[in-house]
């Protein structure tokens, strides 16, 4: 399976170093970086993700690995399609 390159190392690095820091804690981690890679060492780890609105939890898997933590966190919510009118009669 062929995996993403990272475009940008930035957000990734930060969030990396902010796992060491934290340590064997596994509280969840508030991040705004939609657009980190996620990396193996992020597995079993949940983070809190930013949509624009509020904070979504991520709980990173291994098949996660390559994504980005954007694509986890939905910006729209689906509130399903409308009931629509019912046909008028042909003769009218």
């Amino acid at each position: 399976m062929a995996r993403k390159n990272p475009y940008e190392l930035e957000p990734t690095l930060r969030l990396l170093g902010k796992l060491d820091r934290m340590g064997k804690t596994r509280e969840p981690i508030k991040t705004w970086f939609r657009d980190a890679v996620i990396v193996p060492e992020f597995i079993g780890q949940t983070f809190l993700v930013h949509n624009g609105k509020s904070f979504l939890k991520v709980y990173v898997t291994e098949e996660m690995v390559g994504h980005l933590l954007g694509e986890f966190s939905q910006t729209r919510t689906f509130k399903g399609h409308t009931a629509g009118k019912k046909a008028a009669p042909a003769g009218k």
